[in-house]
């Protein structure tokens, strides 16, 4: 996918107007941002946004989000264990004290 990011008012205009003519390469509108279909016709809209307003506008190309493959079995296991937790005003911090799950401290300083 194509995440097309704005920076002026200008811009967002014109994203808000390439997204409204063209919804079938838009996968998700967000506000000063959307992100297109992996296309030539949405490569070319955004080329045209950033050619139109120049600095104002940053185009990155991303990849879809694999946490089985991105992430360790110990952070998701973490993250599904916190969302059952019995009390949700625990923080995390309390709740991972005493068990197997990693602090956030730990997940903080390592890289995915």
């Amino acid at each position: 996918m194509l995440l097309v990011v704005t920076y002026s008012q200008a811009a967002r205009t014109t994203l808000r107007n390439i997204c409204r003519t063209h919804e079938d390469a838009v996968v998700r509108r967000l506000g000063r941002a959307a992100l297109f279909e992996e296309t030539e016709l949405a490569a070319f809209l955004a080329l045209r946004l950033r050619e139109k307003h120049d600095g104002d506008v940053q185009i990155e190309q991303t990849t879809p989000f694999n946490e089985f493959a991105s992430v360790p079995a110990s952070v998701r296991e973490a993250a599904e264990a916190y969302e059952a937790r019995a009390s949700s005003s625990t923080p995390y911090s309390k709740f991972a004290t005493g068990t197997d799950h990693p602090s956030a401290a730990e997940m903080r300083d390592r890289e995915l």
